[in-house]
């Protein structure tokens, strides 16, 4: 099993910036961390969840959705298990609610974002940006 609690949400203005971080735990999450990459997803109301960035845990290889390329930078320390998402030039659309989550074993197409790729989520944290 493995829990991901996600923290960092709340409310800025547009333009402002947010850093998220999400930390991990459970034993099977230390015995595949070689093979883990850990994601961002975003759902806003109405609409579809969407993949926004993932990282390997093991080499930090990194991949980007267009929609956030550019503003967000996914980033990890191995040490503590966590994953963070900085988020600038955040824009009214970006509001949402925003999970991490787990893939143990990464295959050759994880840098796609396919959310049934992944084995375990958080709860999500809520990101509010007006205008």
């Amino acid at each position: 099993q493995v829990q991901l609690v996600e923290s960092g949400g709340g409310s800025v203005q547009a333009g402002g910036s947010l850093r998220l971080s999400c930390a991990a735990s459970g034993r099977t999450f230390s015995t595949y961390f070689s093979t883990s990459v850990m994601g961002w997803f975003r759902q806003a109301p109405g609409k579809e969840r969407e993949f926004l960035a993932a990282i390997s845990m093991s080499g930090g290889s990194t991949s980007y959705s267009n929609s956030v390329k550019g503003r967000f930078t996914i980033s990890r320390d191995s040490a503590k298990n966590t994953v963070y998402l900085q988020m600038n030039s955040l824009k009214p659309e970006d509001t949402a609610v925003y999970c991490c989550a787990v893939d143990q074993v990464y295959g050759s197409s994880w840098k796609l974002g396919r959310a049934h790729e992944y084995d375990y989520w958080g709860q999500g944290t809520q990101v509010t940006v007006s205008s």
